[in-house]
C-alpha cells in the first residue's frame, strides 16, 4: 500500500467527452452555444421575476431560485471543458478539483429540497387554497430556501468528509470532463470499498428518498383532487406536469449515476451532459412556456425595454 498523501499529485487530467478532433470541434461549439442560451434562459427567469411585481408570490420566488442553481450549476462544469476543448489543457489543480465536488453537491442537494418546496407550495396551493397565503408566507418561502441551502451544504459536507483523509499516489486521469466523488475516489492507492459504499448510501438517499417523497406528494395531491372533484384531476395534473417533468430530467441522472450498481462511464458522461447543459435550458422552456404569466411579465418587460 502507497504512504502517500495529496501532495503527491497535484493536478487531474480530464479525459474528456473524445479525443477526436472533430468531435472536440463539434463538442465546443454545442456546448458554447448551449451554455450561452442556460445563461440567457435562467437569467430572463431571474430578471422577470425579480422585476414584475405580479410574480412576486411563493411559487415564481422559487422558480427564480430554481433558475440560479441551474444557472450555477451549469457555470460549475461547462465554462471549464469549454476552455480545455479549445486550448487542449485538459487539467485541473487538486484543489480546484475538491472545490467543484463540494459546490457541486452544495448546489445538488440545494436544488432537490428546493424541488420538495415547490412540490409543498403545490400541495397547498391545489388542496388548502384557502389557508395558502398563510402557509406559504414570506417568512416560510425564506425558510424554505435557507433549508435547501443547509441541507445541501450538510450534504456535501457529509460527502467530502469520508474522502478527506484518501491518499493519491499516480494515477490522475479522470475520465470525463468534470470531477466528482465515484471518478474521484477510483484514483485512490488505499482500499475504497467501504468508501464508495458509504459515498453511494449517502448520495442515494438523499436522491432517492427525495424522489419518492416526491412521487408520493404528486399522488397524494391528485388524489386529494380526485376524490374533492373529478372533474378537476386534469387541471390538477396540468399544473403538476411541468414540474413533474422537471423532478425526472434532474433526479434521473442523479439517481443512475449514484445508485445504479453497474456503472458505465460512457453513460455517466451522457447523463452529465444532460444534468449540466440540457435540463438547466429545458427548465426555464418548461416554466415559461407552458405559463401564462410568466410570458405576459416577459412581454411587459419587454415592451418597457423598448419604450427606453
Amino acid at each position: 500500500m502507497c504512504e502517500a498523501n495529496y501532495s503527491e499529485v497535484s493536478e487531474f487530467v480530464f479525459l474528456g467527452l473524445s479525443t477526436f478532433r472533430p468531435m472536440q470541434h463539434f463538442l465546443l461549439t454545442f456546448s458554447t452555444v448551449f451554455y450561452i442560451t442556460i445563461v440567457l434562459g435562467n437569467l430572463l427567469v431571474v430578471y422577470t421575476v425579480t422585476f414584475d411585481p405580479r410574480l412576486h408570490s411563493p411559487m415564481y420566488f422559487l422558480l427564480a431560485n430554481l433558475s440560479f442553481i441551474d444557472l450555477c450549476l451549469s457555470t460549475l462544469t461547462v465554462p471549464k471543458m469549454i476552455s480545455d476543448l479549445y486550448s487542449g489543457q485538459n487539467t485541473i489543480s487538486f484543489q480546484g478539483c475538491v472545490i467543484q465536488i463540494f459546490v457541486l453537491h452544495v448546489l445538488g442537494g440545494s436544488e432537490m429540497m428546493l424541488l420538495t418546496a415547490m412540490a409543498l407550495d403545490h400541495y397547498v396551493a391545489i388542496c388548502k387554497p384557502l389557508h395558502y397565503l398563510t402557509v406559504m408566507s414570506p417568512r416560510m418561502c425564506i425558510w424554505l430556501l435557507v433549508g435547501a441551502w443547509l441541507i445541501g451544504l450538510t450534504h456535501s459536507v457529509t460527502q467530502l468528509a469520508f474522502v478527506v483523509h484518501l491518499h493519491f499516489c499516480v494515477l490522475n486521469k479522470i475520465d470525463s470532463f468534470y470531477c466528482d466523488l465515484p471518478q474521484f475516489i477510483k484514483l485512490a492507492c488505499t482500499d475504497t470499498y467501504k468508501l464508495k459504499f458509504m459515498v453511494t448510501a449517502n448520495s442515494g438517499f438523499i436522491s432517492m428518498g427525495t424522489f419518492f417523497l416526491l412521487i408520493f406528494s404528486y399522488i397524494f395531491i391528485l388524489a386529494t383532487v380526485w376524490k374533492q372533484s373529478s372533474g378537476g384531476l386534469s387541471k390538477a395534473f396540468s399544473t403538476l406536469s411541468a414540474h413533474i417533468t422537471v423532478v425526472i430530467l434532474f433526479f434521473g441522472p442523479c439517481i443512475f449515476v449514484y445508485v445504479w450498481p453497474f456503472p458505465t462511464v460512457t453513460v455517466d458522461k451522457f447523463l452529465a451532459i444532460l444534468d449540466f447543459m440540457i435540463t438547466p435550458i429545458l427548465n426555464p422552456v418548461i416554466y415559461t412556456l407552458r405559463n401564462k404569466d410568466m410570458k405576459m411579465a416577459m412581454r411587459r418587460l419587454n415592451s418597457q425595454l423598448l419604450s427606453w
